[in-house]
């Protein structure tokens, strides 16, 4: 599993960072998981609020920290 978080590196985004990060440890998924913060490339996904979270190249949540209930529909999806 590819995950990309997006965000220039305020707090909201390293929020979703460690909830994500700890939610897939936990989880026991395979995971890479990536911080982007250069705004010319979190463009380049078509999202335009931060903190977001890309899963496997699909725009899974935008402008607002995840829950653990959501990231781990994603993991099951």
């Amino acid at each position: 599993m590819e995950i990309k978080i997006l965000g220039p590196g305020c707090k909201k985004c390293n929020q979703t960072f460690e909830i994500v990060k700890d939610t897939l440890v936990k989880g026991g998924c395979d995971f890479n998981i990536e911080k982007i913060t250069d705004p010319m490339k979190i463009a380049s996904y078509g999202v335009f609020g931060t903190p977001a979270v890309i899963v496997d190249n699909d725009v899974k949540c935008v402008g607002k920290i995840p829950t653990k209930e959501d990231i781990q529909s994603w993991i099951n999806q």
